[in-house]
């Protein structure tokens, strides 16, 4: 249970859009959903906090939180390791968020305190930590991990949170990633991100002889698994917003394939046998149907599959190349990108094909659009003067900001939130190759993702089950 001890959450102020815009990023809002398996152990709050807890989110400077994160403690060996093993990987996904600052426990003046014990906050104001994170685990006789949290507020002295977790040891690090967006929740008003998994292709050998694979891992980097064995070119993979499912584009047959994946069960099929070349698929975010390209000669346009009935239906019927279309949160709109106008600028029109419109206006060349989880922005490609760069815009164009720069940046993909950006980044040279990034909305915490190799084409998943 959470309970309000007097701390003030600073949310960031929706911008302003075209009227039908605006209902799409309020329903967005409302659907968020957050669920943890957590269970509440202990509240006790006196009278309302005098101090608050806050973390300004907005679009300009963001002044980090300092945050003491303690070792979970525990009796056992066991207990004691896991204990710092989950208090590094929560020190690890807030500081990696760009909006706090833990604090080095060298500058810890109160240590060896019982996890049931009430912290003497006195030693703890000297360290100029707003939020101090304490807990411990505890191994049930089933073999189950339980950990505890305590979240409180330094200068108040009162306890925000109070939660107990339970996984099998081998889900350890996903109880952190919990503790962790726990903690991101309700230091900010917003839904964390850090139990959530990247589907992207695995790239291995020379840029003549590239094997590509589809790979799964966790947001940070870890638990990498395999989906597939590298017989055949893989791209573009996308996570289901509602399944543990993802389509993405197969060589195997010689030309490109739609093709869906089941990650638990390794179950694959064809999405549609086309005549044609089919490309760039993406869910609809009901999960129910594929938005994707189905190229005719040297056209290209966007058509929708039922995965239900495997109904197909014509949005876009132009004599131009049509493509990488992302629906509004809401299923209302759809953002794709075309050169029906000469070179590739980004448009939105109505779900059912209806009411085009251009949305793109800047120098160069645009690609890649995807639709913000909230609704606010949509993210892009860009290419001028020689360089691919990542930027976001309004959802009528304006407002156009760039968050990352170089010689190939590419790909980008929204976290559950809205907060960050993950891409891709290729360097030069016959040795280079590509890395996976993440950046956040305002552009100043950019991030390389360990992957163990070479990286491309990542795709966010919600969060996990």
């Amino acid at each position: 249970m959470i309970i309000n001890s007097g701390t003030k959450i600073v949310r960031n102020t929706p911008l302003v859009h075209a009227a039908a815009m605006v209902q799409t990023a309020t329903m967005v809002k409302q659907a968020f959903a957050f669920i943890i398996i957590a269970i509440a152990f202990s509240i006790a709050l006196a009278s309302p906090a005098t101090a608050l807890v806050e973390v300004k989110i907005n679009q300009g400077n963001v002044d980090p939180l300092k945050v003491a994160i303690e070792d979970f403690s525990g009796q056992s060996v066991k207990e004691i390791g896991f204990g710092q093993n989950v208090a590094a990987i929560v020190t690890n996904d807030l500081l990696n968020s760009g909006l706090f600052a833990p604090i080095n426990p060298d500058a810890f003046l109160e240590t060896n305190r019982s996890a049931t014990q009430r912290p003497n906050f006195a030693n703890w104001r000297p360290t100029n930590a707003k939020a101090l994170v304490t807990g411990r685990i505890i191994m049930q006789p089933n073999g189950n991990i339980s950990a505890e949290l305590r979240l409180w507020d330094v200068l108040s002295e009162k306890q925000i949170i109070g939660l107990q977790y339970s996984a099998q040891p081998k889900n350890w690090r996903k109880l952190a990633h919990q503790i962790s967006d726990t903690i991101y929740e309700r230091l900010t008003g917003e839904k964390g991100y850090f139990d959530t998994r990247i589907v992207y292709v695995a790239e291995s050998g020379s840029k003549a002889k590239r094997i590509k694979r589809l790979a799964v891992m966790d947001q940070d980097g870890f638990n990498r698994k395999f989906l597939t064995d590298g017989s055949d070119i893989v791209l573009s993979p996308r996570f289901s917003p509602k399944r543990q499912e993802v389509t993405y584009i197969s060589y195997a047959s010689g030309q490109p394939k739609v093709m869906l994946l089941n990650i638990d069960t390794g179950q694959r099929e064809l999405v549609g046998n086309f005549p044609s070349m089919s490309f760039a698929p993406r869910f609809s975010p009901d999960g129910n149907k594929v938005i994707m390209s189905l190229q005719n000669d040297d056209t290209a346009n966007l058509f929708t599959m039922d995965l239900r009935n495997k109904k197909m239906v014509r949005l876009t019927a132009s004599q131009s190349l049509d493509t990488s279309a992302s629906y509004s949160p809401d299923g209302k709109f759809i953002v794709f990108e075309s050169d029906r106008e000469g070179k590739q600028q980004l448009y939105i029109m109505a779900a059912d094909g209806s009411d085009v419109s251009r949305v793109s206006f800047g120098g160069g060349s645009y690609s890649t659009p995807v639709w913000s989880p909230r609704g606010d922005f949509i993210a892009f490609t860009k290419l001028i003067g020689g360089q691919f760069l990542i930027g976001v815009m309004e959802v009528d164009g304006s407002g156009e900001r760039i968050l990352a720069g170089g010689y190939h940046n590419e790909g980008p993909t929204w976290s559950p939130n809205g907060r960050v950006l993950m891409f891709f980044r290729e360097t030069r040279g016959e040795t280079g190759g590509p890395s996976i990034w993440s950046v956040d909305i305002t552009g100043r915490n950019e991030r390389k993702i360990n992957t163990n190799g070479f990286a491309s084409d990542p795709a966010w998943s919600p969060l996990n089950p």
